[in-house]
C-alpha cells in the first residue's frame, strides 16, 4: 500500500499526510497496524494528531477501536495530543459524542484487553466534553 511507504517518510509531513489518508481504509486489517504507528508517532506529535483527528471524524467503530488502542499503550506526551484530537473532533455535537459514548461501551468489553483499556480511558475523556449543541430535535414534536 503505497500510503503506508508515505507512513514511513523521515518527513513528517508526509507521515502527517499518509495518517490522514489512511484513516480512510481503517477498516482493513492492513491499515491499522500503519495508523497505529502514526497514532504513536515516535518522532513528531503532529502526526499523532493529524492522524488521530482522521480517523475520529469517521465515527464509527474502526476510528474508535484505532484510537482505543492506541490510548492503552500512549505516553503522557502522546496521550495529550490525543486527547486534544478527541475535544476537537467531539466537542460540537453532543449527537456525535454520544454515539461515541456508546461504542466506546461497546469497546470496552472487547476480548482484546488493549482496546477493552483504552476505550475506558476513551469514554472517560469523551464524558469531559460538553458540546456546544445539543442533541438534534426532531421537527414536527410539538413541545421540542
Amino acid at each position: 500500500m503505497a500510503l503506508g511507504q508515505l507512513g514511513r517518510s523521515h518527513d513528517y509531513r508526509d507521515r502527517a499526510d499518509a495518517g490522514h489518508g489512511l484513516a480512510g481504509f481503517a477498516e482493513m486489517q492492513e491499515a491499522r497496524g500503519p495508523l497505529m504507528e502514526l497514532v504513536l508517532d515516535p518522532a513528531d506529535t503532529f502526526v499523532t494528531r493529524v492522524t488521530t483527528e482522521a480517523v475520529l471524524r469517521r465515527k464509527d467503530r474502526a476510528g474508535l477501536t484505532i484510537v482505543a488502542s492506541a490510548l492503552a499503550v500512549a505516553d503522557s506526551h502522546h496521550n495529550n495530543w490525543i486527547h486534544t484530537a478527541i475535544v476537537d473532533v467531539f466537542s460540537i455535537f453532543a449527537d456525535d459524542r454520544d454515539n461515541a459514548l456508546k461504542l466506546c461501551e461497546e469497546l470496552s468489553q472487547d476480548t482484546d484487553g488493549r482496546i477493552a483499556l483504552g476505550a475506558r480511558q476513551l469514554h472517560e475523556m469523551l464524558t469531559e466534553i460538553d458540546p456546544v449543541l445539543g442533541p438534534a430535535i426532531t421537527r414536527g414534536e410539538p413541545g421540542r
